[in-house]
């Protein structure tokens, strides 16, 4: 007899089940906030959001959820995620997208022990971050 999955919709090599599903996403992206807030060296991204980050939480799990492969919460929720329309808003530029991702490098080196699925998720995140770019000149190519 084998026993249940979490959530049968999720595949079990999905990035969503590697990580160890809901629960490593959550204390992924608490972690993550919790760096943005206590490293001075991400002061001017964390001026972007609002004093209280419980909703940036939210939304990220959320979105970080269905883009590793499991439930697609965000999408649900608030239908297709429209990154860089969303982000629009706000002027991204290359030291905003750095302070967001030494918070997330830090954050996967922290949660994250298999080193290359850590790898895999950090090259994720930082095409992700370029792709946030929205002022100066961005980088589109290796």
């Amino acid at each position: 007899m084998t026993e249940p999955q979490e959530n049968p919709a999720v595949a079990a090599d999905s990035v969503y089940a590697r990580l160890g599903g809901e629960p490593a996403i959550h204390a992924l992206v608490d972690r993550f906030y919790a760096l943005m807030d206590e490293l001075p060296e991400a002061y001017t991204v964390r001026r972007m959001h609002p004093e209280n980050l419980a909703g940036s939480a939210d939304s990220l799990f959320k979105f970080l959820s269905g883009w590793f492969g499991g439930p697609p919460l965000y999408i649900r929720e608030r239908g297709h995620p429209r990154l860089r329309m969303r982000h629009a808003p706000y002027a991204v530029g290359a030291v905003e997208r750095d302070e967001w991702m030494l918070c997330m490098t830090q954050a996967l080196q922290e949660q994250v022990a298999d080193p290359a699925l850590r790898a895999a998720v950090h090259r994720a995140f930082a095409e992700m971050a370029q792709h946030m770019v929205n002022t100066g000149t961005r980088i589109t190519g290796p």
